[in-house]
């Protein structure tokens, strides 16, 4: 297939090399150096667009890309406050829109752990439940979108919770989440539960991009030739 990459950083060349030892043609690269290029001339060659950028310019590309009618996959976290927009501008609009905060195909089986680790550790009052992000320092973000699905996910299980807070927090209704930048650090999330008697905790330290870019370039596959709004639990069958 042949991929438009609109963001094209660290996270945006990983994926350029795994589309490519995966049999893709990369037929266009936009970053802030050649934003004109990001165009209906340009685009229109692409059967689907991979849009890894930041917070600040997320939105903007998605919806470009929607209305340019190009399939898009987005992996740029900081954003969401807009996502229900751009969610009903595909649905409206009939056009091929995935979203995930993460798209390795570990941290998506991490997902579905925390999930259900949490619907466990509900009705065990005497665990206190927190999490720790560690990622490099160019990380825009704090804390990161995996952290805030986790977080989510986490809330709806564990009711004596009511919010996140992204720093230490004494209040017992409070999810704590540290955030730490460290380098070169490509990602580790920790979910622990606490206790007079014991820990629990489960992990996810990724050894670098390669599991995002793979997974990224796996969410444009599936979403080439079709419409609506999908997450990687639609790539990966979860």
């Amino acid at each position: 297939m042949k991929i438009a990459l609109i963001g094209y950083g660290k996270m945006g060349k990983a994926i350029e090399e795994i589309a490519l030892q995966r049999g893709h043609e990369i037929v266009l690269k936009i970053d802030i150096n050649n934003a004109s290029e990001f165009n209906q001339t340009n685009i229109s060659k692409a059967d689907a667009a991979i849009e890894f950028s930041g917070p600040h310019s997320a939105f903007d590309n998605v919806m470009k890309c929607l209305q340019l009618k190009i399939p898009v996959v987005c992996g740029s976290t900081g954003w969401l406050e807009k996502y229900e927009v751009a969610k009903k501008y595909c649905i409206d609009n009939n056009g091929a829109f995935l979203y995930s905060s993460n798209y390795s195909i570990g941290v998506n089986i991490f997902f579905e752990l925390n999930k259900h680790l949490a619907s466990l550790m509900a009705q065990h009052n005497d665990y206190d439940v927190s999490m720790t992000e560690i990622h490099h320092t160019q990380k825009k973000d704090a804390p990161s979108g995996t952290a805030i699905t986790l977080a989510e996910q986490i809330l709806e299980n564990i009711k004596r919770k009511k919010l996140w807070v992204n720093h230490i927090s004494d209040n017992v209704d409070e999810l704590e989440i540290i955030s730490d930048r460290i380098d070169p650090a490509p990602g580790t999330h920790q979910v622990k539960y606490s206790s007079s008697i014991d820990d629990i905790e489960i992990i996810h330290t990724a050894h670098g991009r390669t599991g995002f870019a793979t997974g990224a370039v796996l969410a444009a596959e599936f979403i080439q030739n079709k419409k609506g709004v999908f997450s990687m639990k639609d790539v990966l069958g979860f």
